[in-house]
Formats: C-alpha cells, structure tokens, sequence
C-alpha cells in the first residue's frame, strides 16, 4: 500500500470509528471500519450497542423445522436440498398441535420468540391454512412469531400478517457478487423481492447471512451494507457460521477464523444500530471466550436448545452456565393481547 494510500484508508477509518449513524454506507467505509485496529472496532460497536440495548441482556429465541428436508433450492451449505447426497429424509408438514405443544415446552423454558421453519423453495396454497393455524397458535401463547418458508408472494405476506406473524426470515446468504457461486435455483434479486414483500405486509424483517463459504472479507462487508442500507434495515439480524455438512458442496470449506467472525458481528451492530444481532448457526463450534467477544461486539440475541433445524447446537444447561459466567441475563419480552391486538414491550 502506497503512503497516500494508507493516509487514506486511515482517514476513512477514523471517519467510520468517530462518525454518527448514517441513512447510507458504502461498502469501502464499513470495510474501512471491519479492518480498524480491534480494539478501536470494538469500542466503537459496544459503545453503539450500549446506546440502544441493556449490554447485559440476550434475547432467547426456538427454532423448529416444521417440514424438513426435501427442498427444491441447491443451497450449497444445506443439508435440506433434494439436490445433494445427504442422508437428511424429507418429511411432510408437522401437525399444528404437535406445533404448538413444542412451543408452550419453549416457553416454559424461557424463550420469548418461536421460530418455524420449512424446507421449501416457497409455501404452496394447500398449506396455509395450517401456517395460518400455526401463527395464531404461537401467538396466543404470548410468544413472539417468526416463520422462514422461502419466498412468499405478496398475497401470502399479507395473509400470514393478518395471523399475526411478528418477524419473517429470510437471509440473503452473502454478497450479490458471491451469490451465485453459493445457490443457482433463484437469485440475489428473488431474496431482496421477498423481503420487500414481506416488509409491504407490515411483518417485521429477520435477515442475514452465513460466513465460511469462502467469501472475502469484502463480500462479508459487502452483505452487511446492502441490509444497512434497505429503506428500513431487518429488525433481526442473524449471522451463522457455516456447519460444513458431508454431502453439500461446501463440506469442504475453511472455516473463517474467530477474530473475523468477531469483526462481522461488530460492523453488523455499529451499521444497524437498533437491530437484534443474533449470534446464530455454529455456536457448537465456538469457545466460550469467542462467544463472550460476539456479545460483547453487540451480539445481543441466540437461538436456544438442541438443534437448529437440523443442525447441533449447544444445549440451555450450556447456554445458562455461560450467561451466569458472563453476567448476561435472558431479555424478558411481555406479549399482551388485548381485543385481538398484539401489545409488546420489552
């Protein structure tokens, strides 16, 4: 790097460290910001979260794979899709008690939002009555609602809103430029139309993206930018770590390393400032001290209990031994529903 070069590069990181929120990022600023000294990131992204949330409170939240396996998409980290040689066998949509029975056990556990998940390239009209049924079932329990089901059309959208369905997943994965070395059945541009159908609907947005499928620190940024910079920015914003699985395309990747898995999560909370970061997929991976760092970069959010969909993850005995460890306590969400309307206060 030439010596104007790096005088550049260190003003545009001291812009980013010292600056106030923005409406608009630009990849090279928050890029500027993720290779900052550590320290200074650090700082800056805690400073940030202490701004906006209690530092010593994580939300909880259950994820149920409510029809698994069997997807028509090629994902290339995903063990679900019926175009890989995984031993995962694909099964029909779960019944709605059986839903709803696992998320009263949820709750009695101590998550406060409950996520529910299908393997599927998009609903079809034959099931939604039966997601209706969930979302309403979930919701008269007091807890938070949340589906992934691929792409939804606008009409679907509003419908599941109609329920009462609080947040709707649906991650862009990576960078539009790193995108299609990832998944082919459907493009950067689907994921972006569903989110807008979806934030129409007036449901809350969860939306993120995986690390370790051998994008650069750039595409990282690059990923984190276009959800920064959407008219309203997700509400929920997960980061994974990628769980190579035998038999998809990706179980051969690297794994990218802790103090850049650290550094996404601290651009992620200094670029939306008031979202939910949620330290995700591959936590059975990680070490507690990297866990500790990921909260204290402003991760403020996990998923509870065995298995994420499909995949391992570390139980609450676990998660409540670190928490009581690090002084973190579980965020308590009251959900009130008085005369049909929902009333929510943290």
């Amino acid at each position: 790097m030439t010596p104007q070069a790096r005088s550049n590069a260190t003003a545009i990181q001291a812009t980013a460290i010292a600056g106030t929120n923005r409406k608009a990022w630009t990849t090279d600023e928050a890029l500027a910001l993720y290779n900052a000294p550590f320290n200074d990131l650090l700082f800056r992204a805690q400073s940030v979260h202490r701004a906006n949330f209690d530092p010593n409170e994580v939300q909880m939240s259950r994820l149920i794979s409510i029809k698994t396996g069997g997807c028509a998409e090629d994902c290339g980290y995903c063990n679900q899709s019926a175009h890989h040689g995984t031993d995962l066998k694909a099964s029909k949509l779960m019944e709605v008690q059986r839903v709803l029975g696992e998320a009263q056990k949820a709750k009695d556990a101590g998550a406060t939002r409950y996520c529910m998940g299908a393997a599927w390239r998009s609903p079809k009209e034959r099931d939604m009555d039966t997601l209706v049924a969930m979302v309403e079932g979930v919701r008269a329990l007091g807890m938070e609602t949340c589906m992934t089901l691929g792409m939804l059309e606008p009409g679907q959208a509003h419908r599941l809103a109609k329920a009462g369905l609080d947040y709707y997943n649906h991650n862009i994965d990576t960078s539009e430029a790193h995108y299609s070395k990832v998944i082919s059945t459907r493009t950067f541009a689907d994921r972006l139309d569903t989110l807008a159908n979806v934030r129409d609907a007036g449901i809350k947005v969860c939306c993120g993206g995986i690390l370790g499928m051998g994008e650069t620190a750039r595409d990282r940024v690059d990923m984190l930018v276009t959800l920064a910079n959407l008219d309203t920015p997700p509400e929920s914003v997960p980061i994974n770590q990628l769980m190579p699985i035998p038999g998809t395309p990706l179980a051969g990747a690297d794994p990218v390393s802790p103090i850049e898995f650290v550094r996404t999560i601290a651009l992620a909370r200094i670029l939306m400032p008031a979202s939910h970061v949620r330290l995700s997929a591959g936590r059975t991976q990680m070490s507690d001290e990297m866990q500790a760092l990921c909260f204290f970069a402003g991760a403020n959010s996990i998923f509870v209990g065995d298995t994420l969909l499909t995949a391992e993850n570390p139980g609450e005995d676990k998660d409540m031994a670190l928490f009581a460890t690090l002084g973190l306590t579980p965020q308590e969400v009251e959900v009130r529903i008085e005369d049909g309307d929902r009333v929510d206060a943290a």
